[in-house]
């Protein structure tokens, strides 16, 4: 494109320039992996456009997997730089949750039997990573499994959690009711995904297992195949969330901008990784068979 280009003078549909400058400001650090997004209304302001011009960007932004957004959570940095989406997974360092999980997730589903084990606080990520292995096998383009198997390990409903809290109130339970309902959201949501792989007339036997333990998550541990381990601290924040159409003031973990740490069991640089996937899985089968509970998501 010339320098002279309409496109480069900033006409073109608004959209299109804003997810421009937003790319641009993701490619130089601006803003960084994990990162928040400013809000559809805060952008809508800055670049003096309707939030469904807003919309538009943000969409083209999550189509080249620089954003994720989740409902109700808003939308995070996936990735610094326009790198391939589907490039393989890169063992060399840590990465922001969206990014490593997805990857190492679609690797996973590359061998007959793949089984996952995951604890976390609402299984957003791992709801939303798990699309990408899906739609490449509804495309034809990744054989489907012979089984797969996840268990989903979240903390209890029930529990007096440290995290979510009113800022200003920790006693207020509407902070630990909405995360109920976003846990619920995303766990129907990934049995729902996982379970499409057996209507889909494959062959592919699916079994998809939901426990709770009355503990606060301080980090996300994904287990894939039983040879690698994704290990990540969550990050307290304090931020505004709405709720049942009022605005609240709370600490919150987020987990989608969460730094994952990769380990395996098999050869490799790291000489410790088969031992800490080893203890890992030792520890998720430790809580899964004694103090875990069965998790109902609709009573």
């Amino acid at each position: 494109m010339s320098p002279g280009s309409s496109e480069q003078n900033g006409a073109g549909p608004p959209f299109r320039r804003i997810a421009r400058e937003l790319r641009a400001e993701m490619d130089s650090g601006v803003l960084a992996a994990g990162d928040q997004i400013p809000t559809q209304k805060a952008l809508s302001r800055r670049f003096k456009v309707s939030r469904a011009t807003v919309q538009r960007a943000l969409d083209e932004l999550r189509k080249d997997a620089y954003i994720d957004s989740q409902r109700g959570r808003g939308s995070y940095v996936l990735r610094p730089s326009a790198a391939p989406a589907h490039a393989a997974p890169s063992h060399a360092g840590p990465g922001p949750a969206g990014v490593e999980l997805a990857e190492h997730l679609e690797a996973a589903f590359r061998v007959p039997t793949v089984t996952l084990d995951s604890f976390s606080l609402t299984a957003e990520t791992l709801n939303s990573a798990m699309q990408g292995p899906l739609r490449l096998i509804q495309a034809g383009e990744l054989e489907a499994p012979e089984s797969v198997k996840v268990r989903l390990l979240l903390p209890s409903p029930d529990a007096m959690l440290a995290v979510p809290r009113l800022a200003d109130d920790p006693e207020d339970p509407r902070p630990r009711e909405r995360l109920r309902q976003l846990a619920q959201s995303h766990a129907l949501g990934l049995q729902s995904s996982v379970g499409r792989l057996a209507d889909l007339g494959l062959g592919t036997e699916v079994s998809v297992e939901i426990k709770s333990v009355a503990v606060t998550p301080v980090n996300k541990l994904y287990l894939l195949n039983e040879t690698e381990s994704l290990f990540g601290y969550y990050k307290v924040v304090r931020r505004t969330v709405s709720y049942r159409g009022e605005d609240m003031d709370i600490y919150d973990f987020l987990g989608l901008g969460a730094t994952l740490f990769h380990h395996s069991a098999k050869a490799g640089p790291d000489p410790y990784g088969a031992e800490f996937v080893r203890r890992s899985r030792d520890w998720f089968e430790s809580v899964w068979s004694t103090i875990a509970e069965p998790l109902t998501l609709f009573e």
